[in-house]
C-alpha cells in the first residue's frame, strides 16, 4: 500500500526509494543535501511554512553531500527527501527510527502550517522537515541518512479497550496475563537482571551514557565499542535506580512483548503525572516485532529514558509506559525480523546497531 501510494504520487521523492526503505509498516524518511542551524526550535503555525521560519531564525547554512556532524545542544531543520501529496482520507504521523533514539538523538518531523510535531493532517500537499538536536553524542549523517520513519493512517486504527483485551486473551501481547490498562498494554521497568533470558545474565540492567565523547557516525554498523560511550548499569540489592538529571540511560521492559502480524503498536506515557522522567523516544513496533513466527518469541522493549529536573527514583517493576495497539489494513508483505535485517528481534537489553 505503501509503495502504491508512492506510485500514485501520493509520496514524492527527490530520488527513488532504497531498496529497503519500505518497512512492514512505514517508510523510512530520508535526509536532504542541506541542513541549517537555528536559533531554537520552533512550529510554523497557520499560514506560515517551515521555509519562511528557517530564513528567520537560521543561523548559517551547510552541506550533507559529504556528511557533517551535528553538535550536541544545538537545534537543525533539515529538508527531507520525500513530500507528501496525501489523500484526504490519509493522515499520516512519524517517530524517530529506534536507532536514533537510542543516540538520544531527538529528532521530530515538521510540516508546513502545522500546530504539532510528527503529525500530519489528512490531504497534506507539501514538503517535510526533520527538526534534529543530539542530546549526547555529536553525530555524523549525511544525505540519504535515516532518522525518522513514518507511518499512514486512514481513519481511527487504535483498538478499543474490549478489543485489547480480547487479542492479549488470545495473543499474549505480553509475557503476563494482568497487564491490559484501559486501551493499553502496561510495560514496567527491569532494574533486577538475574537468569531471565531476556535480560543479560551478568548482572547488567542497563546502561547510562558517557559525556564528551568522540562523534558518530549513523550509518555505520558494529563500529564503535560500548565502554567508550556508555558506563553499565549494575542490578542493585534493592533494585532500585536513581536517575541524574540530565543524564541518558538505556533500559529494558520487565515484560517480553509481541506484536502479531496484523497489528502495529506505539508506545506512549503511562501517565504524565506519575515522574519527572520521559521514556521511549522511539515508540513504533511494527507487525512481527516479538512474534514467534518471525523469530521473535518475545522482545524486551528498550527504554530510552531521561530524568527532567530533578534526580528520580526508579523502582523495579515500575509501570513506565503503555503499548497501544492498531488494527493494520492489510498484513504487511514481510514481517518485522522475518529476513529483512531488522536489527532489534528477539532483544534483550541491546543498544543501537552503531556499537560492537
Amino acid at each position: 500500500m505503501i509503495a502504491a501510494l508512492a506510485e500514485m504520487a501520493g509520496i514524492r521523492a527527490a530520488y527513488p526509494f532504497a531498496p529497503d526503505q519500505i518497512q512492514p509498516a512505514s517508510l523510512d524518511l530520508r535526509l536532504g543535501a542541506v541542513a541549517y542551524r537555528v536559533r531554537a526550535s520552533f512550529l510554523p503555525g497557520p499560514g506560515t511554512t517551515v521555509a519562511q521560519r528557517i530564513a528567520e531564525l537560521m543561523l548559517h547554512e551547510f552541506s550533507l553531500t559529504s556528511g557533517a556532524v551535528l553538535e550536541t545542544g544545538c537545534v537543525y531543520i533539515v529538508p527531507l527527501i520525500e513530500s507528501l501529496a496525501l489523500p484526504p482520507d490519509i493522515a499520516a504521523a512519524t517517530n524517530p527510527k529506534s536507532s536514533t533514539g537510542r543516540l538520544d538523538v531527538f529528532t521530530r518531523v515538521i510540516a508546513d502550517e502545522t500546530r504539532g510535531f510528527d503529525r500530519v493532517a489528512a490531504g497534506y500537499h507539501g514538503p517535510l522537515y526533520a527538526e534534529i538536536s543530539p542530546k549526547t553524542f555529536p553525530v555524523l549523517v549525511r544525505e540519504g541518512s535515516r532518522l525518522s520513519q513514518l507511518r499512514l493512517r486512514r481513519g481511527d486504527a487504535a483498538l478499543s479497550p474490549e478489543a485489547l483485551a480480547a487479542l492479549h486473551a488470545r495473543e499474549r501481547l505480553v509475557d503476563r496475563s494482568e497487564a491490559v490498562m484501559g486501551d493499553g498494554v502496561a510495560v514496567s521497568i527491569d532494574l533486577a537482571g538475574g537468569p531471565d533470558p531476556g535480560i543479560r545474565g551478568d548482572g547488567i540492567v542497563g546502561y547510562r551514557a558517557k559525556r564528551h565523547t568522540a562523534v558518530i557516525e549513523v550509518e555505520r554498523r558494529a563500529a564503535y565499542d560500548v565502554a567508550d560511550f556508555w558506563e553499565p548499569i549494575v542490578a542493585r540489592a534493592d533494585r532500585n535506580l536513581i536517575l541524574d538529571p540530565d543524564e541518558f540511560y538505556i533500559l529494558a521492559s520487565t515484560e517480553a512483548v509481541q506484536v502479531p502480524p496484523d497489528f502495529a503498536a506505539e508506545m506512549v506515557p503511562f501517565d504524565p503525572l506519575v515522574g519527572e522522567f520521559r521514556v521511549h523516544y522511539a515508540g513504533f513496533f511494527d507487525p512481527g516485532f516479538g512474534y514467534a513466527g518471525a523469530g521473535g518469541l518475545g522482545s524486551r522493549a528498550v527504554l530510552e529514558v531521561r530524568s527532567r529536573e530533578v534526580p528520580f527514583i526508579l523502582e523495579h517493576g515500575q509501570v513506565v509506559g503503555r503499548l497501544v495497539y492498531e488494527k493494520m489494513l492489510a498484513r504487511p508483505d514481510r514481517l518485522y525480523g522475518s529476513g529483512i535485517g531488522s536489527n532489534y528481534q528477539a532483544q534483550g537489553l541491546k543498544l543501537s546497531k552503531h556499537f560492537r
